[in-house]
C-alpha cells in the first residue's frame, strides 16, 4: 500500500526458556495504513504483548520483516531502535507513568527536554499537546490534584508531543473505571479524527469495539481481522 505505515511479513519472534521454546508469534503478516484507528486483541498468551513491543521497537523479531513509515526496522540495532521510537512512536500505558512532583505541562515536555529542544519552543509544543486532550486549564497541576482520566490525558499528550506516526496505546483504559473509559476512548476518538494513526492493544472486546478496526490474535497467529461498526458511521 503506498499509505501503509505498517507493514509486517511473515513475523515470528521465539524465545528461550531454560530447556523450552517458546513461539509468541508464529508468520504473522499485516498491514495497516496511516489514519487507521486499529485495535489489537487476544487472550492472555496469544502474542499481542510481544506484538506491541515489535510494533514498539521494544522488541526485534527472530524473523520475518516490519517496515515502519517506510523504512525496515526488523534488523536495526539497538541504538537505532532508540532513535525510531523517540521519533515515529508516542507509547501510552495503563499506568500514566508521571512523575508526581511535575506538572502537567513539565510531564508531557520530557521527551523534548531529552531531545535537547529549547525551552521556549518545548513549552509551546508542550501546552498545545495538552490542549489537543481538553487539558488546556490543568497544565499547572501534579497528578495528584488530577482524576485518574485526566492523568491519562496528560500521558496521551506526552505520547503526542513529539508529533509521531504511531500513537501506541497498551491497556490504556487498564486502571480507570468505565465512565472514566469512555472518555479517554473518546480522546483517541477525537485523535483519530485529527488524522492520527492510533494502535491500541486490549483485551476487553467493549473497548476494542471503539476503533475502526480489530485484529484478533490466537496462539501467535492472526485469527481474524475486521472492520467495525464504528469504520462505517
Amino acid at each position: 500500500m503506498s499509505d501503509g505505515i505498517i507493514r509486517i511479513r511473515d513475523l515470528a519472534r521465539r524465545y528461550v526458556m531454560g530447556q523450552e521454546t517458546v513461539q509468541a508469534l508464529r508468520g504473522v503478516s499485516l498491514e495497516i495504513r496511516r489514519n487507521e484507528y486499529v485495535a489489537i486483541m487476544g487472550p492472555s498468551g496469544s502474542g499481542k504483548s510481544t506484538m506491541m513491543n515489535v510494533l514498539g521497537c521494544l522488541d526485534t523479531p527472530t524473523s520475518g520483516e516490519y517496515w515502519l513509515n517506510g523504512h525496515e526496522v526488523s534488523r536495526l540495532s539497538d541504538d537505532a531502535l532508540a532513535r525510531v521510537r523517540n521519533k515515529e512512536i508516542g507509547f501510552v500505558f495503563q499506568t500514566f507513568n508521571l512523575l508526581p512532583r511535575a506538572s502537567a505541562l513539565s510531564n508531557v515536555e520530557l521527551p523534548l527536554v531529552y531531545a535537547g529542544m529549547r525551552t521556549r519552543e518545548r513549552r509551546e509544543r508542550a501546552a498545545a499537546a495538552l490542549e489537543r486532550v481538553g487539558l488546556a486549564n490543568r497544565m499547572d497541576h501534579r497528578p495528584n490534584e488530577l482524576s485518574g482520566g485526566q492523568r491519562q490525558r496528560v500521558a496521551i499528550a506526552r505520547a503526542l508531543v513529539n508529533q509521531p506516526s504511531i500513537l501506541l496505546a497498551d491497556e490504556p483504559t487498564g486502571n480507570l473505571d468505565s465512565v472514566t473509559s469512555e472518555e479517554i476512548m473518546r480522546t483517541f476518538a477525537e485523535l483519530h479524527g485529527q488524522g492520527q494513526t492510533v494502535v491500541m492493544v486490549t483485551h476487553e472486546p467493549d473497548i476494542a469495539a471503539h476503533a475502526a478496526r480489530v485484529v484478533v490474535l490466537r496462539d501467535g497467529r492472526v485469527e481474524s481481522d475486521r472492520s467495525t461498526e464504528r469504520a462505517a458511521a
